[in-house]
Protein backbone atom coordinates (compact mmCIF):
# COMPACT_ATOMS: atom_id res chain seq x y z
CA UNK A 1 0.00 0.00 0.00
CA UNK A 2 1.48 3.20 -0.89
CA UNK A 3 1.74 6.37 1.15
CA UNK A 4 -1.57 8.31 -0.32
CA UNK A 5 -3.45 4.79 0.14
CA UNK A 6 -2.70 4.64 3.76
CA UNK A 7 -3.18 7.95 4.18
CA UNK A 8 -6.56 7.55 2.74
CA UNK A 9 -7.46 4.35 4.67
CA UNK A 10 -6.82 6.74 8.05
CA UNK A 11 -9.23 9.42 7.01
CA UNK A 12 -11.85 6.87 6.07
CA UNK A 13 -11.30 5.00 9.24
CA UNK A 14 -11.45 8.24 11.06
CA UNK A 15 -14.57 9.04 9.66
CA UNK A 16 -16.50 5.56 10.21
CA UNK A 17 -15.44 5.86 13.86
CA UNK A 18 -16.78 9.74 14.19
CA UNK A 19 -20.35 8.56 12.43
CA UNK A 20 -20.04 4.98 14.59
CA UNK A 21 -19.91 7.90 17.85
CA UNK A 22 -22.64 10.11 16.07
CA UNK A 23 -25.02 7.22 15.57
CA UNK A 24 -24.50 6.02 19.10
CA UNK A 25 -24.80 9.35 20.98
CA UNK A 26 -28.15 10.24 19.13
CA UNK A 27 -29.25 6.30 20.33
CA UNK A 28 -28.73 7.09 24.11
CA UNK A 29 -29.57 11.18 23.46
CA UNK A 30 -32.76 11.07 21.75
CA UNK A 31 -35.25 9.83 24.18
CA UNK A 32 -33.59 12.71 26.40
CA UNK A 33 -33.96 15.26 23.38
CA UNK A 34 -37.58 14.38 22.54
CA UNK A 35 -38.33 15.42 26.22
CA UNK A 36 -37.11 18.60 26.30
CA UNK A 37 -38.09 19.50 22.62
CA UNK A 38 -41.57 18.85 23.40
CA UNK A 39 -41.65 20.52 26.78
CA UNK A 40 -41.04 23.47 24.87
CA UNK A 41 -43.99 22.52 22.25
CA UNK A 42 -47.32 24.81 22.34
CA UNK A 43 -49.67 21.81 21.51
CA UNK A 44 -51.08 20.08 24.11
CA UNK A 45 -50.01 16.19 22.94
CA UNK A 46 -46.91 16.30 21.87
CA UNK A 47 -47.17 15.39 18.03
CA UNK A 48 -45.66 16.05 14.83
CA UNK A 49 -45.56 19.16 13.63
CA UNK A 50 -44.20 20.54 16.05
CA UNK A 51 -46.83 23.41 17.21
CA UNK A 52 -44.46 26.27 17.73
CA UNK A 53 -42.14 27.64 20.84
CA UNK A 54 -43.55 28.17 24.38
CA UNK A 55 -43.33 28.47 27.97
CA UNK A 56 -46.48 27.46 29.01
CA UNK A 57 -45.98 24.15 30.24
CA UNK A 58 -43.00 25.44 32.32
CA UNK A 59 -45.56 28.27 33.79
CA UNK A 60 -47.71 25.41 34.74
CA UNK A 61 -45.91 23.71 36.59
CA UNK A 62 -44.85 26.87 38.58
CA UNK A 63 -48.07 27.23 38.95
CA UNK A 64 -49.00 23.95 40.60
CA UNK A 65 -48.59 23.69 44.16
CA UNK A 66 -48.09 20.08 44.37
CA UNK A 67 -45.53 20.09 41.90
CA UNK A 68 -43.51 22.79 43.96
CA UNK A 69 -43.48 20.99 47.08
CA UNK A 70 -42.55 17.79 45.05
CA UNK A 71 -39.30 19.96 43.86
CA UNK A 72 -38.65 21.17 47.34
CA UNK A 73 -39.04 17.58 48.80
CA UNK A 74 -36.41 16.26 45.89
CA UNK A 75 -33.78 19.44 47.01
CA UNK A 76 -34.51 18.55 50.57
CA UNK A 77 -34.14 14.57 49.94
CA UNK A 78 -30.77 15.31 47.67
CA UNK A 79 -28.85 17.53 49.92
CA UNK A 80 -29.39 15.03 52.90
CA UNK A 81 -28.62 12.10 50.98
CA UNK A 82 -25.49 13.85 49.25
CA UNK A 83 -24.12 14.80 53.07
CA UNK A 84 -24.84 11.64 54.70
CA UNK A 85 -23.41 8.90 51.75
CA UNK A 86 -20.21 11.15 51.90
CA UNK A 87 -20.00 11.13 54.92
CA UNK A 88 -20.34 7.39 55.95
CA UNK A 89 -18.40 7.13 52.45
CA UNK A 90 -15.40 8.73 53.33
CA UNK A 91 -15.74 6.58 56.74
CA UNK A 92 -15.88 2.77 54.68
CA UNK A 93 -13.36 4.12 52.32
CA UNK A 94 -11.05 4.85 54.98
CA UNK A 95 -11.93 1.76 56.86
CA UNK A 96 -10.93 -0.16 54.21
CA UNK A 97 -7.87 1.67 53.36
CA UNK A 98 -6.39 2.12 56.56
CA UNK A 99 -6.94 -1.46 58.39
CA UNK A 100 -7.21 -5.21 58.07
CA UNK A 101 -9.34 -7.25 60.02
CA UNK A 102 -11.31 -10.38 59.85
CA UNK A 103 -14.39 -10.09 56.89
CA UNK A 104 -12.99 -7.17 55.24
CA UNK A 105 -13.84 -8.66 52.02
CA UNK A 106 -17.42 -9.39 52.84
CA UNK A 107 -17.38 -5.91 54.03
CA UNK A 108 -16.66 -4.15 51.23
CA UNK A 109 -18.85 -6.69 49.28
CA UNK A 110 -21.74 -5.73 51.93
CA UNK A 111 -21.31 -1.71 50.54
CA UNK A 112 -21.93 -2.93 47.37
CA UNK A 113 -24.84 -4.80 46.97
CA UNK A 114 -27.86 -2.41 47.22
CA UNK A 115 -27.22 -0.91 43.81
CA UNK A 116 -27.35 -4.36 42.67
CA UNK A 117 -30.98 -5.10 43.99
CA UNK A 118 -33.81 -4.51 41.67
CA UNK A 119 -35.13 -1.29 43.15
CA UNK A 120 -38.73 -3.07 42.96
CA UNK A 121 -37.15 -5.76 45.87
CA UNK A 122 -35.52 -3.10 47.69
CA UNK A 123 -38.61 -0.30 48.03
CA UNK A 124 -40.50 -3.43 49.35
CA UNK A 125 -37.81 -4.92 51.85
CA UNK A 126 -37.15 -0.85 52.63
CA UNK A 127 -41.18 -0.58 53.53
CA UNK A 128 -41.41 -3.51 55.93
CA UNK A 129 -38.48 -2.45 57.65
CA UNK A 130 -39.35 1.25 57.38
CA UNK A 131 -43.14 0.51 58.72
CA UNK A 132 -42.14 -1.24 61.42
CA UNK A 133 -39.75 1.24 63.24
CA UNK A 134 -42.81 3.95 62.23
CA UNK A 135 -40.55 5.60 59.66
CA UNK A 136 -42.90 5.21 56.52
CA UNK A 137 -44.22 8.21 55.13
CA UNK A 138 -41.48 10.70 55.96
CA UNK A 139 -38.67 12.66 54.00
CA UNK A 140 -35.85 11.44 56.47
CA UNK A 141 -36.94 7.75 55.54
CA UNK A 142 -36.56 8.60 51.73
CA UNK A 143 -33.22 9.55 52.36
CA UNK A 144 -32.61 6.68 53.98
CA UNK A 145 -32.99 4.32 51.23
CA UNK A 146 -30.99 6.52 49.17
CA UNK A 147 -28.07 6.36 51.60
CA UNK A 148 -28.00 3.03 51.80
CA UNK A 149 -27.86 3.33 47.45
CA UNK A 150 -25.72 5.58 47.29
CA UNK A 151 -23.12 5.21 49.93
CA UNK A 152 -21.94 2.40 47.73
CA UNK A 153 -20.61 4.94 44.98
CA UNK A 154 -19.22 7.23 47.29
CA UNK A 155 -17.40 4.94 49.05
CA UNK A 156 -15.62 3.93 45.34
CA UNK A 157 -15.01 7.36 44.48
CA UNK A 158 -13.31 8.13 47.71
CA UNK A 159 -11.41 4.69 48.05
CA UNK A 160 -9.85 5.35 44.19
CA UNK A 161 -8.73 8.53 46.04
CA UNK A 162 -6.91 6.62 48.82
CA UNK A 163 -5.83 4.11 46.84
CA UNK A 164 -3.06 7.46 45.62
CA UNK A 165 -2.29 8.17 48.91
CA UNK A 166 0.96 7.56 49.95
CA UNK A 167 1.51 4.89 52.94
CA UNK A 168 4.05 7.25 54.92
CA UNK A 169 1.98 10.67 54.43
CA UNK A 170 -0.09 9.79 57.41
CA UNK A 171 2.75 8.21 59.46
CA UNK A 172 5.23 11.48 58.66
CA UNK A 173 2.49 13.45 60.10
CA UNK A 174 2.42 11.21 63.36
CA UNK A 175 6.14 11.13 63.79
CA UNK A 176 5.59 14.88 63.85
CA UNK A 177 3.09 15.17 66.53
CA UNK A 178 0.07 14.79 65.15
CA UNK A 179 -2.42 12.52 66.76
CA UNK A 180 -4.09 9.68 64.22
CA UNK A 181 -7.26 12.62 64.37
CA UNK A 182 -5.05 15.44 63.33
CA UNK A 183 -3.60 13.11 60.68
CA UNK A 184 -6.79 12.14 59.35
CA UNK A 185 -8.30 15.88 59.37
CA UNK A 186 -5.07 17.91 58.43
CA UNK A 187 -3.87 15.08 55.61
CA UNK A 188 -6.05 12.50 54.45
CA UNK A 189 -9.46 14.55 54.24
CA UNK A 190 -7.28 17.27 52.30
CA UNK A 191 -5.85 15.04 50.30
CA UNK A 192 -9.76 13.41 49.76
CA UNK A 193 -11.33 16.69 49.12
CA UNK A 194 -11.46 16.35 45.61
CA UNK A 195 -13.42 12.83 45.54
CA UNK A 196 -15.25 14.10 48.71
CA UNK A 197 -16.89 17.05 46.35
CA UNK A 198 -17.43 13.97 43.47
CA UNK A 199 -19.55 12.01 46.33
CA UNK A 200 -21.26 15.09 46.94
CA UNK A 201 -22.77 15.47 43.73
CA UNK A 202 -22.67 12.26 42.20
CA UNK A 203 -25.26 11.39 45.50
CA UNK A 204 -27.28 14.24 44.61
CA UNK A 205 -27.49 12.90 41.39
CA UNK A 206 -28.47 9.51 42.24
CA UNK A 207 -30.99 10.45 44.62
CA UNK A 208 -32.32 13.24 42.83
CA UNK A 209 -34.00 11.04 39.67
CA UNK A 210 -34.54 8.11 41.90
CA UNK A 211 -38.74 7.20 41.75
CA UNK A 212 -39.58 3.33 42.92
CA UNK A 213 -38.28 3.10 46.37
CA UNK A 214 -39.01 6.83 47.18
CA UNK A 215 -42.79 5.73 45.79
CA UNK A 216 -42.72 2.86 48.04
CA UNK A 217 -41.38 4.66 51.36
CA UNK A 218 -42.10 8.06 50.61
CA UNK A 219 -46.36 8.00 51.59
CA UNK A 220 -47.20 11.41 50.74
CA UNK A 221 -44.19 13.58 50.64
CA UNK A 222 -43.29 13.05 46.82
CA UNK A 223 -40.34 13.60 45.01
CA UNK A 224 -40.26 15.34 41.24
CA UNK A 225 -40.18 11.49 39.59
CA UNK A 226 -42.68 10.26 41.80
CA UNK A 227 -45.20 13.05 40.95
CA UNK A 228 -44.44 12.31 36.68
CA UNK A 229 -45.30 8.77 37.82
CA UNK A 230 -48.41 9.68 39.68
CA UNK A 231 -49.28 12.15 36.45
CA UNK A 232 -48.61 9.11 34.18
CA UNK A 233 -51.09 7.08 36.20
CA UNK A 234 -53.89 9.82 35.43
CA UNK A 235 -54.20 11.58 32.29
CA UNK A 236 -51.69 12.56 30.00
CA UNK A 237 -50.07 15.66 31.20
CA UNK A 238 -48.01 18.21 28.95
CA UNK A 239 -46.50 19.01 32.06
CA UNK A 240 -44.51 15.79 32.04
CA UNK A 241 -42.36 17.07 29.44
CA UNK A 242 -41.49 20.14 31.39
CA UNK A 243 -40.69 18.01 34.95
CA UNK A 244 -38.67 16.15 32.88
CA UNK A 245 -36.67 18.20 31.32
CA UNK A 246 -36.18 19.96 34.97
CA UNK A 247 -35.30 16.57 36.04
CA UNK A 248 -33.16 16.12 33.30
CA UNK A 249 -30.95 19.77 33.22
CA UNK A 250 -30.53 19.10 37.41
CA UNK A 251 -29.10 15.40 37.09
CA UNK A 252 -26.88 16.33 33.99
CA UNK A 253 -25.64 18.79 35.77
CA UNK A 254 -24.59 17.24 38.86
CA UNK A 255 -23.00 14.67 37.06
CA UNK A 256 -20.55 16.70 35.48
CA UNK A 257 -20.09 18.74 38.33
CA UNK A 258 -18.85 15.29 40.04
CA UNK A 259 -17.33 13.98 37.02
CA UNK A 260 -15.59 17.30 37.14
CA UNK A 261 -13.91 16.40 40.32
CA UNK A 262 -13.69 13.07 39.59
CA UNK A 263 -10.92 14.38 36.81
CA UNK A 264 -12.92 12.64 34.23
CA UNK A 265 -12.57 14.10 31.45
CA UNK A 266 -11.88 13.41 28.14
CA UNK A 267 -8.40 13.13 26.19
CA UNK A 268 -7.31 13.56 30.40
CA UNK A 269 -5.84 11.01 32.83
CA UNK A 270 -8.15 11.03 35.85
CA UNK A 271 -5.18 11.46 38.66
CA UNK A 272 -3.69 14.28 37.21
CA UNK A 273 -7.04 16.17 37.19
CA UNK A 274 -8.05 15.08 40.03
CA UNK A 275 -4.48 16.61 41.88
CA UNK A 276 -5.31 19.97 39.94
Amino acid sequence: MTGIDHARARKISRAAQYAWLALLFAFIAAPMLVIVVFSFDANRYPTIPWGGFSLQWQRAILDDEMVRDAFVNTLVVALGTAVLSTVLGFAAAYLDHRYRYRGKSAFAMLVAIPPAVPATILGMAMLAFLSRIGLFGRVEAIVACHVAIATSFSMAIIRLRLGELGPDMEQAAWNMGASPATGLVRVVIPFCRSSLIASFFLAAAVSFDEFMIAWFVGGVHETLPVRILNLLQGQVSPKINAIGTVVLAVSVALVLLAQRFMGVRAGRPAARTATE
